[in-house]
Formats: C-alpha cells, structure tokens, sequence
C-alpha cells in the first residue's frame, strides 16, 4: 500500500509538472496568433511596410512559442498510457476520441498551414499568406478545442455507459460529449484567457520598448492592437467564467466548497474575496467552527453566482459528507451521504464480480441481474474505490489559494486594461512614465501566474476523481514501480526547464536585437 501510495504521488507530480510547463506555452500560443492575424490582417488592408515590419516581429515570437508548446504537449499525451494506462483502458472509447480528432483534424491543419506563415512571404499572395495566418491561429485554438473537451468530459461525465461484458465505458452519444456545458465554458474561458495572456505580454514588450526608448511608434501601434485583443479577452473572461461557476456548483459542489473554504454551507453564503484559512480546521468536524482566521466576505453573492438565487443554500464540505441540503428557506432534507454513495460503490462492484462470473458459467439470468444492479448503481461506482469518506475531499488550502489568486489577479487585469485604454487614447503621455512602463513589464508574469492558478485550480479541486464520481486515481494508475515514475519526473523536470530557458533566451535575443534596429524607422508608408 506504501509502494502504491508513492506510485499514484509520482504519477501525479509528473504529470502535474508537465501540464504546468505546457499550460506556459497554450494561452500565449493562443493570444499571439489573434493578435498576429490582426496585424497583418492590417497589413493587408494599408499595405503599410510599417505594419509588414510589426507583424513579422510578432509573428516571429509566436513561433518560437508554437513549437514549445507542441514539444510538451506530446509528451503530455503519451503519459496518459505510460502513467494512467488503466484510466486509458477505463475509458479509453471516449476519452481518445477528442483526442485523435485533434491530431487529425486541428494538429495538422495548423502545422500544415503555419509553413506557409512562416515561409510563403513573397511566394504566395497577400490574401492566401493572410488566410494562412489566420487558419493557422484557427487550428490552434480548435487543438485547445477537442484537448479542453476531453477534459471536461473527466470533470463531467456525459454520453457514455457502462459495459459489464468488456469492463470499460463506451460512448453512446458523441454530441452529448462535444457539447457537455462544462466543455463549452471550459474553452471559451480558457481561449480568453489566452487572449488576455498574449495581450499582456505584447503590452509588456512595448513597455520595455518605451522603457529604453526604442521603436516609440512600433510599440504604440504594438500596444493598441493588444489593448484591444485583451479587452475583448477579458470580458469574456469574466462572463464565461461566470458560467464555470455554475457548472462547478452543479456538477462538482465538493470542488466549490474547497475553492470558497466552506465546511457548513448556508443559505445566502457569501463570497469570501480574500481570506486566510485555519489549518487546525478540518473536514468532517461539525459544529459551525468558522474555517478562517481572517477573510473579507460579499454577503449572499456566492448563492446568486450558483443559483441565480439570492437565497440559494450553498453546501459545504461537511454538508456534501453527511448528505445535508436546505431549500432557499432553510427548510432541510437529505440526499446521500459520502459514506451512503461508499457503500452502494462497493455493491456495484461486487455485482460486476458477480456478471464475470455469470458470463464465464454462461448463466445469461444472472448475468442481466448482475448489469442491472451496476447500471442502477454506476453514479456511485468510483466511490466504491474509496476506504473513508474524508478521501472524497481535495486539498482544501490549495485549492482555495490558487482560486483566489487567480480572481484577485483577474481583477487585477481588468483594471490593467481599462488603464491601458487611457494610455493610448485618452492620456498618451503616460506611456512616458517610468512606473508604468515597468509595471506593465511586470504585469505578464501577473497574467501568467493567474493562467497558471486557474489550471490548478480545476486540477486539484476534483481530487481525488480522474473522472468525476466514476474513477479515482487509485484505480487509473499504471502499475510500474514508484522509481522509474521519479526518475522520468527527474528526468522530465530537466528537458521542460532547458526548454523554457532555451525559449526565454531566444525570446529575448529577438526582441533585443529586431527591435533595436533602425530599419522600422527608414520604412514609408
């Protein structure tokens, strides 16, 4: 038990590094390739050299990002098989088949159109090069597309039932899969929010161009065409991760309760916008303790953003323990508790023993008696992996942290981009003023670390489900030894941080060395 306990540890710090190295490469892919399209899509219609000029710096940067970013994304998929193999046979009918849509499909429509991007100037036209650039960012982001579907299925399992007679899930309805709501908020929200992350790390450029007094009309024009791109990302931001909200509430309530720090829900909960947790404040420990040793808290909004209902009753860890609710009146009742769903896991399990064994007898009443008893009671199938009720809660702090450095940095870029706004329209001389040049150098790794927070915070707040309610990480494992899982970690951990060094490097010699040029200055348009 030890050994398997340090296999799943591994397992998960592996593959937890490499979609944080690879999450640093999506959202910027994501924003520079609009961001790119919208420049030359100037280009194309000015015919400006000046506009030719910025596109191609930019276009350049992109590149250097696009093949980070498909280096360890591959890497990322195949640990499915060498790390999660029995998560891969589970559901693997499902699962793969976003997956080899988008190798198919957007993979290689983007890799085959960004040649052209990148080495049709001059050979193609002006139109067909435009069309080009923009199939490519269009590729790209349906990559992120069928990725974010797949994984919105593992938090939302929808269109698929169980087989007794091959142990695994098969797919019943593929629409019902692509079209999962948490799947919709899920892309919308992240592609976003690499519009934001692109615009800000334009933005941030152009300051450090201000900053050394380089290229003053190549980093304004920089600066507005990413003021307007990230403008529009955070908006819908915003508004689709207001979505999110009610799709967590909805289909993973234990996951909202750790990203609010809430032990005992209530009617009109409120929102906590900033808070400190008591570690000594466990989960399944009754009696109202107040879980914060501080927190700034908006009354009653939580119920609203989950419910649309003021009066909404919001569970909380130990509530969604021990099966409690309340209507919007605080009347009570109950559903099932964490240890009701343990138990009829566990009968759904014993009658899939029972189906082998009726089906190697050929006992074809037995076998139906069997299928009925797993299909009645499939909702509760991966609880059955469970020993104790407290294993059905994430890891409260982290959770609740990264969710809220993630909204507060948010915030934060809001009101980054309403100044940036001013900056370049209404108050053009402050784009000469040193703190905030810096500040918006600075503000791309805000931008990052909110990107960054995000993704922890859908990863590990559905802990311990690689699919929702159906398969904990117990029972997706592969069954290698604990050291060779260490050793690749070790081994990974080394070649993802040569590569965001090499690409750091490379970045920088760019922007140092192209936009120190005097070329920009002498062309006409």
């Amino acid at each position: 038990m030890e050994d398997l306990s340090s296999l799943i540890d591994w397992s998960r710090a592996q593959f937890a590094m490499t979609a944080i190295y690879h999450w640093l490469f999506v959202p910027l892919t994501l924003g520079l390739a609009v961001i790119v399209g919208v420049m030359e899509t100037i280009y194309y219609r000015t015919g400006s050299r000046k506009w030719l000029a910025i596109t191609k710096f930019w276009m350049t940067l992109f590149g250097i990002n696009f093949a980070m970013g498909v280096a360890t994304g591959i890497i990322l998929e195949f640990e499915f098989g060498t790390n999660w193999s029995n998560y891969s046979w589970f559901v693997g009918d499902i699962f793969g088949a976003p997956l080899a849509i988008e190798g198919i499909l957007a993979f290689f429509l983007e890799s085959t159109f960004v040649v052209v991007m990148f080495f049709g100037w001059n050979k193609v036209s002006r139109g067909f090069h435009l069309a080009s650039t923009w199939i490519t960012g269009i590729g790209a982001t349906l990559s992120a597309a069928w990725i974010l579907i797949a994984n919105a299925w593992m938090q939302n399992p929808t269109g698929v039932s169980f087989d007794p007679a091959q142990m695994r899930n098969v797919m019943t309805d593929f629409w019902a899969v692509v079209l999962n709501p948490v799947a919709i908020h899920k892309f919308i929200h992240a592609v976003a929010n690499g519009w934001v992350l692109g615009a800000v790390f334009v933005i941030s450029v152009s300051c450090w161009l201000l900053l050394k007094k380089r290229n003053h009309e190549f980093a304004v024009r920089s600066f507005k065409v990413a003021t307007w791109v990230g403008s529009a990302g955070i908006l819908v931001t915003l508004w689709s991760g207001d979505g999110s909200a009610v799709d967590v509430a909805r289909y993973q309530p234990m996951k909202l309760a750790a990203m609010e720090g809430i032990y005992d829900g209530q009617n009109r909960q409120g929102f906590t916008v900033v808070g400190i947790l008591d570690p000594k404040v466990k989960p399944g420990v009754g009696g109202n303790v107040d879980p914060f040793l501080f927190r700034i808290e908006v009354p009653a909004v939580l119920s609203y953003l989950c419910s649309r209902d003021i009066d909404a009753f919001v569970p909380g860890i130990n509530d969604i323990l021990s099966g409690r609710r309340a209507d919007r009146n605080g009347e009570e009742y109950r559903v099932p508790s964490v240890s009701d769903r343990i138990v009829s896991g566990k009968i759904a399990h014993k009658a899939l023993r029972d189906f082998d064994r009726a089906q190697a007898a050929g006992n074809s009443d037995a076998m139906h008696a069997a299928s009925d008893v797993i299909n009645s009671r499939y909702h509760d199938f991966g609880y059955g992996y469970l020993s104790s009720p407290l294993e059905a809660v994430p890891p409260v702090g982290l959770t609740f942290y990264s969710f809220h450095i993630m909204v507060i940095f948010g915030g934060y870029l809001l009101l980054f981009f309403i100044m940036a706004w001013l900056m370049v329209y209404w108050r053009p001389q402050w784009l000469q003023i040193r703190w905030l040049q810096l500040a918006g150098i600075a503000t791309v790794f805000v931008a990052w670390i909110c990107s960054e927070s995000g993704w922890v915070t859908a990863e590990v707040g559905r802990q311990p489900w690689l699919i929702e309610g159906v398969l904990p990480r117990q029972a997706a494992i592969s069954y290698v030894s604990s050291g060779s899982v260490a050793l690749t970690f070790t081994l990974f951990a080394l070649l993802f941080t040569l590569l965001l060094a090499a690409e750091v490097s490379i970045m920088v010699n760019v922007i140092r060395k192209k936009s120190t040029t005097e070329a920009y200055a002498k062309l006409s348009d």
